[in-house]
């Protein structure tokens, strides 16, 4: 079972960037795709961007693609999400999961989580 530990959130500025990094200290992990989603205070949690294992192919909320960019370093069992251009609206609690399905995302196991908050 993974065991997923997000770290990088933080308060920002708008138009700033965070760099979000989802480790599994427990195994390796390149042979599952990890997906990131968000949830905001009174609202669903959303999907935001997802890898393959592999590395090899990605996806993204229509809102963050452009902004966000999401990768991984399999030998360091880490993946990252590269934020830039954060605006109010990406506040929420990030946190990332070891998926099942690739579209529509879903999944297994997930991290407890790291904050986001952009403002001014």
């Amino acid at each position: 079972q993974a065991q997923l530990v997000e770290s990088g959130g933080g308060l920002v500025q708008p138009g700033g960037s965070l760099r979000l990094s989802c480790a599994d200290p427990g195994r390796a992990f390149s042979t599952y795709a990890i997906g990131w989603f968000r949830q905001a205070p009174g609202k669903e949690h959303e999907f935001v961007a997802a890898i393959r294992g592999s590395g090899g192919s990605t996806r993204y909320l229509a809102s963050v693609e452009g902004r966000f960019t999401i990768s991984r370093e399999n030998a360091e069992n880490t993946v990252y999400l590269q934020m830039n251009s954060l605006k109010p609206e990406d506040t929420a609690l990030y946190f990332c999961a070891a998926l099942r399905a690739w579209n529509p995302p879903a999944y297994d196991y997930r991290g407890q989580g790291t904050q986001v908050t952009v403002s001014s």
